[in-house]
């Protein structure tokens, strides 16, 4: 029989270890609760992409709000108890640009990215130029806009949940831990199209596991006679960021794109 005595040094041990397990970052390879983090400037997380050969003649591509979007139908999650969730609507468009203007290895010199997602507001802006300078009388063109000769399109096509999924653990007289995983999947699809064919050049397809675990402790004692019931409970949710894997499947589709290119002559890297 546990005496108060034992149960009290057992709550302090077990409420002092679940303390440290939160905000440790050192021994269990987390983010402290306690201490905000700065925000970081993101860079490439495929970095193939950023050592690719430079192209001999740079590309020009577009990418038009509807050419890349999302088409899994449902707010992409990866937690394992669905606590929080993330919408990607404008994500896929962010990361194929950002994708596609660092690729190469001349910084960023594979791709042209031509300005069509904003191309109401760059198109306004042009047209309060010309007025102004017209108005000013001031002799100086405005130079064209740059067409491209490719177009980028395709979609998120596919978000499966909980693909796979396990986990174990114990209990014995009251005290038990558990952990458990799950694997998501993320599939991107992307098109390379001629615009002066309206031909599809090139196709790719690519996916991205997303993982999570979570670790749990927990104590249960009931005594009927005093009726004191005493439940603790303690654990850690680790979820691999889904923007962040939507990010590195966009990515490796890119690196894919060019290398088919590059193999069926489309073009070609520059000789050093």
């Amino acid at each position: 029989m546990v005496t108060r005595p034992k149960l009290l040094c057992l709550l302090v041990l077990l409420l002092s270890s679940c303390t440290s397990f939160l905000i440790d970052p050192l021994d269990n390879n987390i983010i402290p609760i306690a201490k905000p983090e700065p925000a970081e400037v993101l860079d490439l997380f495929t970095p193939e992409l950023a050592s690719i050969p430079a192209p001999e003649k740079k590309l020009s591509v577009a990418i038009y709000p509807q050419s890349f979007t999302d088409q899994t139908g449902q707010r992409l999650s990866n937690s394992m108890y669905a606590s929080f969730s993330t919408a990607i609507t404008q994500a896929p468009n962010t990361y194929l640009i950002r994708a596609l203007s660092r690729a190469g290895s001349d910084n960023g010199g594979f791709f042209d990215v031509v300005e069509r997602i904003g191309l109401d507001s760059l198109t306004k802006e042009r047209q309060i130029i010309r007025s102004t300078r017209e108005a000013f009388e001031v002799d100086e063109n405005l130079s064209p806009l740059q067409f491209a000769g490719l177009l980028i399109e395709g979609a998120v096509v596919g978000y499966e949940s909980n693909t796979q999924s396990g986990g174990q653990g114990a209990r014995y007289m009251g005290i038990g831990m558990s952990k458990q995983y799950r694997m998501d999947t993320v599939t991107v699809s992307l098109r390379l199209v001629s615009v002066s064919t309206g031909v599809v050049l090139l196709d790719v397809l690519t996916s991205k596991t997303i993982y999570s675990a979570s670790i749990s402790q927990d104590v249960f004692r009931f005594r009927a006679k005093g009726t004191k019931l005493v439940e603790i409970e303690g654990g850690n949710v680790r979820n691999e960021s889904t923007n962040l894997a939507l990010q590195m499947a966009i990515e490796t589709a890119v690196i894919d794109l060019i290398e088919q290119g590059e193999e069926k002559g489309f073009w070609s890297y520059k000789q050093l």
